[in-house]
Order: C-alpha cells, then structure tokens, then sequence
C-alpha cells in the first residue's frame, strides 16, 4: 500500500518536536565552521556575504514547501525514494533510494570522523586513534538508536539542543569580542552572478539535510498538521542559527580576513580566546557534532527499511523490533557507516553523491506536479503554498544549480551520471533474477 505503512510496521509515536531536531540535527555539521571561507572569498562584502546565506535558506523554505505536501500525501517514511517511486515508478526510486542511503551512511563516517579528530586533538592522542574513535563514535549512536524509537527521540532532541547553544554560545563569545575593523574593499571577485553562485552551491551544501522531517513521515503521531510545521520549523531554525554565527564571525573579524582564514571558526575563537583558541574549536566540534551523526544515522536506516519494505532491497531490512526501530535497516548503516569511516572510502562516496542530493529534489519537486496531475482529487490536508510558481521557482533552481556544479566540476559529474548509469542496469539485472521483489 502506498497510502500508509503496513501493520506491523514503524510506530506514529514521533512529533513535531523531534521533526524539528532532526532537522536541525542533520542540517548543521562540521560545514557552518568550514563553508565561510570559502563563501567570503567569493563576496567580499558583509551584505553579499549575509545575503547568500538568506538566499540559501529561502532556497530550503521553498524546497520545504514543496516536499511537506508530498509528505502529507504520502506519509511512509522514507524521505525521497517513496515519492519517487509513487510519482515516477520503481525503477527511478531505486536510483533515488540507493544515492540516498549511500550519502547519509558516508555522512555518518564524514561527521564521525571530523568529530574524532577533534576528540583526538583534546585527549592528545594523535592521528593514529581517529578512525578508531570515529568507529566508537558510530557504535555510540548505533546502540543508542537500537534501544528504541523513543530513546533516539530523547537522544535526537537532547544532541540538537546541545549543538544549538554550543553555537549560541559562540556567538554570544563573539558579541561580547566584537571589535571594529576595516571594511572590505571590494574586488573582481566580490561581485557579480557568477561569483554569488559559486558561493550558493556551497551554502546550498551546507543547507542540506532540510528534508530531514520527511524521512519520517510514517511515524509522525499526526503527518497531515506535523509534517509541514516540523519542516518550517527545522529549516527556520537552521536558517537562524546560520545566519547568527555568520554575523556573530563579521563582530570579530572582516570579511577580507575571513577570505584569507583556511578555518574561520579557529580565527575567531583565536580573536576570542587567544591561544586557547584552537581547543575551544575542537570542543565545539565534540559537543555539536554527535547530533548530526544520530540524525543521518536515522536517515540511512528509514531508506533501508523502505527500501526493503517495497521489495527493492532485501525484505529483512523492513524488520522492525519490538521497540519499533527498523533493526536490521538499522543495524546495516551502522555497519556501512563504520566501514566508510575505517577505511576513509566516505570521502568518494561523498562526492559523487553530492551531485546526486541535488538530484534527488529535482525529481521531488517534479513529483509534485506530477501527482497534481495524475492524484487531483487525492487528499492533502497540506498543499503547497504559491504552486505552482513556488515549486516551480525551487524546480528551476536546483535545476540550475545542477548545471553549475556540471560546469564546476565536469569530472565529478560525470563520475555521478555514470553511478546512475550503473544502477539503473544493476536494478533489472537484480529484478531478472528474482533477487528484487519490486
């Protein structure tokens, strides 16, 4: 059935509460300490840098606009692949659900390991402990979630909770720091299309994880009221985190020298805290980080299980336990997870998939006007509002935002385009061999 998940199935024990934590849980990571450097050197003025991390929120609103009616329409969990495969068949949701599981399970890795270097860094124990600690870091979070639905939403609730005041935190430190300098002065660089789209695609980067909410869908106590208020909510929240810790960095330090700055995070703490200043990045990273590895642990398992529970993946991931956690599903990201962080594959896998995110909405949002058209009557206790010029816009968009990155990295593309190429044979040859029930 496509309407609801099956008897026997995930619990509706879940609320907006911890739609909105894991939301904010998957959203902001290790990148609001990276991404500014690389968005000041593009813009080089406070308002463009400001004004693109707007943009970049507005982007998921719309986004999050669009998606929140198809998660109301279709409340199963599963995030992307079950509305691909309600809009556009099978076939396309293999594609969909597999880059999916891949991205978050490498998530994972990517998360723990920056979360161990830090942790290593703080006991001083050098490199060589990091995959191991990354390995422990995983396993933490696995046996936490194995324990229940209802303890990975206290465990989801409580990490987000930390990492939005450690990150207020920062910025109350930089407010009380705050020091006038020079303003930038603008060059070839600091304007112009060009230049603000280059710095989009790596907020846009740093955005993601929005879609968090609809993963959920299927054990949200009331999706039709819940489904839209957790994604606003989420992406609200990570909007104005992003945006305070931004304009908390311009308190401390300008944009020029945030363009110079390898790590803008670890120049301010150092304007802050002096030469304590690199221990204060690293506890920042232990304390905020764990958050998002719970959440796109709990990502990667809701794609397994769907994936298994509609026969395009092996039926055993659709086992759920008695505490109403998709186990096995569970179990295998876990183990994709470690095995990504121990060997450092994570990083390939992110690459490719990178693209392939971007993909996925664009196949989301086309879904919408597809089940508009094909479904007018069916029920939508949430509707998208401004469709179709909304969607549409967030459409475009991603659609344009795909054609950069194809322009920015030809090769990357490719090596993307060619994974799919590979998946859609993979997926018959597995059908012809009875080895897919679907």
């Amino acid at each position: 059935m496509d309407s609801a998940d099956a008897p026997g199935g995930l619990r509706r024990v879940l609320g907006v509460g911890f739609g909105v934590a894991v939301g904010v849980g998957s959203m902001i990571g290790a990148g609001i300490l990276r991404a500014p450097a690389d968005v000041a050197a593009k813009l080089q003025t406070p308002l463009l840098f400001l004004g693109v991390w707007v943009v970049g929120g507005l982007y998921a609103l719309l986004g999050g606009n669009a998606l929140s009616e198809l998660g109301v329409l279709i409340p199963r969990s599963g995030g992307q692949y079950v509305f691909a495969r309600r809009a556009f068949g099978p076939a396309t949701a293999f594609v969909v659900g597999w880059s999916d599981w891949l991205s978050s399970a490498g998530a994972v890795a990517a998360i723990a390991i920056t979360f161990a270097e830090s942790a290593a860094a703080l006991l001083g124990t050098g490199a060589r402990v990091v995959p191991v600690v990354a390995v422990l870091a995983v396993a933490a979070a696995y046996a936490v979630l194995a324990r229940g639905v209802q303890v990975g939403d206290r465990a989801q609730r409580l990490t987000s909770a930390v990492k939005a005041a450690a990150l207020l935190a920062l910025v109350a430190a930089c407010l009380l720091a705050a020091r006038p300098h020079a303003e930038a002065v603008p060059n070839a660089s600091s304007g112009g299309l060009v230049a603000f789209v280059l710095a989009l695609q790596g907020v846009i980067y740093a955005y993601d994880g929005w879609t968090g909410p609809i993963y959920f869908t299927g054990e949200l106590r009331d999706p039709g009221r819940e489904v839209p208020r957790a994604v606003f909510g989420g992406v609200l929240s990570g909007m104005a985190l992003y945006l305070a810790v931004n304009a908390a960095f311009l308190a401390v330090l300008s944009v020029a020298a945030m363009a110079r700055s390898t790590l803008v995070a670890a120049d301010v703490a150092r304007a802050i805290a002096g030469a304590r200043g690199a221990s204060l990045v690293h506890w920042l990273v232990v304390v905020a980080l764990p958050s998002a590895v719970v959440a796109n642990l709990l990502l990667a398992s809701r794609v397994a299980y769907a994936m298994g529970r509609d026969g395009a993946a092996p039926r055993g991931l659709a086992s759920v336990s008695e505490r109403g956690v998709p186990a096995v599903g569970l179990a295998t990201s876990s183990a994709a997870a470690v095995l990504f962080a121990a060997t450092g594959t994570f990083e390939r896998v992110i690459d490719v998939c990178a693209f392939l995110f971007v993909a996925s909405y664009v196949v989301s949002f086309a879904a919408v006007f597809a089940l508009r058209r094909r479904e007018p009557d069916a029920p939508r206790p949430f509707r998208a509002w401004g469709h179709p010029w909304t969607t549409g816009l967030a459409l475009g968009a991603s659609s344009a935002f795909l054609l950069g990155v194809v322009a920015a990295d030809p090769r990357g593309a490719a090596v993307a385009l060619a994974c799919v190429a590979v998946t859609l044979p993979l997926y018959f040859g597995l059908r012809w061999a009875r080895l897919l029930d679907a």
